[in-house]
């Protein structure tokens, strides 16, 4: 059976997986590039920008993970793109480019229709107005039985932990501090879902913890 999975989501010390102030220069917004310092040195991240060499070790083994065995993923609208309210066209088709790393099928979650978009290296954007259960359906057809990648952002993670569908979560917790934001945790009881700590990994970059959830969905 296909799994609903959690990978390399970056918090601060504090719990929040994005800044204030969130916009087309900042996706992140106030201080939310620095929850991904620990990422962007591993060997993973650097072939996916197309270079050689990079970091090994723990960091690079978490990202690496994150893409095997993925045959689908889900994202928020907000972590697609900026836009807010109606498409106003089809001008914007994220923000990674005509060559997105997904390669596979990619399921917006949305409240306003658009058709989908077939971008360079297989990656296919879809856009669900019908919610998280639709969506998670698609994505695990899409997959043909290879497990599904949820990649955010914190109010789409939430969703679907409060919702008891992620089967598994691997957050990264960087050494800073953000003080206000998207807090990921906030008021999600973790063991009342089911979900208990299996794995936990310190770097000099970020503190790894994997959470998986006893029950199936």
């Amino acid at each position: 059976m296909s799994k609903l999975r959690v990978h390399c989501f970056s918090i601060s010390l504090d719990g929040y997986g994005a800044g204030t102030k969130q916009g087309l220069e900042n996706p992140l917004g106030a201080g939310g590039e620095d929850l991904h310092q620990w990422i962007l040195p591993t060997r993973t991240f650097q072939q996916l920008q197309g270079k050689q060499g990079g970091a090994t070790g723990i960091d690079d083994d978490f990202v690496a993970r994150g893409f095997a065995g993925i045959g689908a993923w889900i994202l928020g609208r907000n972590m697609f793109g900026p836009i807010r309210g109606p498409w106003p066209d089809d001008a914007w088709k994220g923000w990674w480019g005509e060559a997105p790393p997904y390669h596979c099928h990619v399921f917006v979650l949305t409240n306003h229709p658009r058709a989908s978009i077939s971008m360079k290296g297989g990656t296919e954007f879809h856009f669900v107005t019908a919610g998280i259960r639709v969506a998670l359906e698609q994505a695990t057809k899409a997959a043909g039985g290879q497990d599904i990648r949820l990649g955010g952002g914190v109010s789409t993670i939430r969703q679907y932990l409060q919702a008891g569908l992620v089967d598994e979560m691997h957050l990264a917790i960087a050494p800073v501090l953000l003080g206000s934001g998207e807090h990921l945790l906030l008021d999600v009881d973790l063991p009342a879902l089911g979900y208990a700590c299996t794995e936990h990994a310190p770097t000099a970059s970020a503190t790894h913890v994997v959470f998986t959830r006893r029950a199936s969905r």
